[in-house]
């Protein structure tokens, strides 16, 4: 099903799941607004189904989880820069779990992983949908103001994945690339539209809205770009609501 892309996981150094992380919604914004966000370790094999691993929530599911938000990946792999650059919330990158997310792993990021990716952990299947949007509660889960902007201006925003096939799964277990529809479009390169210079490029724009397994809301942020020609306003999703 592979193809032979120089871009695949390196064969070397299979990428494994260092954590397995969930956790319950509680009120954790200014105005009470609850949020998953706080999670904590696995310690044992933990059941995955189509909405997601057993036991973790989501505060607001208009925005978080669903079908399509099911399982959020994030790189450990980045956490030495993000220790580097914002030493005052250091203590917060010492271990897995600053971003929310329920995957952590050495070997996967943004530049290696596609739209459409199809991954074995444990015995569930799961497929890359999209990027992660940041939101405000990243602001509020470090300290730092503009934390939401940071993550979407240098890319390191992790990925979410929609389940194919729930099964079990723990920590340790190997993440194992099973097929790459999308092999030119990798997160980091949707990133760059999306976010980076060229958010107006009409031609990566329509061929983004065409990508049969990117999730339905990111063509149709792609689609609507390319209708109107301008940038949808991010400030609702960046800042601390007032």
């Amino acid at each position: 099903m592979l193809g032979n892309h120089e871009d695949q996981c390196d064969a070397r150094t299979q990428p494994k799941l260092l954590a397995l992380l969930t956790g319950k919604a509680r009120p954790f914004g200014p105005h009470g607004e609850p949020s998953g966000i706080e999670k904590q370790p696995c310690l044992s094999s933990v059941y995955m189904g189509k909405d997601g691993i057993s036991g973790d929530e989501q505060g607001d599911r208009k925005y978080h989880g669903g079908l399509e938000k099911a399982v959020h990946h994030y790189a450990f792999d980045h956490y030495a820069a993000w220790k580097s650059e914002l030493p005052e919330s250091g203590v917060l990158f010492e271990q897995p779990g600053a971003f929310g997310e329920n995957f952590s792993s050495f070997g996967l990021t943004e530049a290696n992983v596609h739209v459409g990716d199809i991954f074995q952990a444990g015995t569930t299947v799961l497929q890359v949908s999209q990027a992660r949007q940041p939101c405000w509660k990243l602001n509020v889960r470090t300290s730092v103001s503009n934390m939401a902007m940071k993550v979407q201006a240098c890319g390191r925003t992790g990925w979410y994945y929609r389940v194919i096939d729930p099964g079990w799964i723990k920590s340790g277990d190997e993440i194992t690339l099973l097929d790459r529809p999308h092999p030119d479009w990798s997160l980091k390169r949707i990133i760059h539209y999306f976010y980076g210079t060229e958010r107006l490029n009409r031609t990566a724009l329509a061929e983004i809205a065409g990508l049969p397994f990117l999730s339905p809301s990111w063509r149709r942020l792609a689609q609507t770009r390319l209708e109107r020609r301008e940038v949808e306003d991010w400030s609702k999703r960046l800042d601390i609501p007032q």
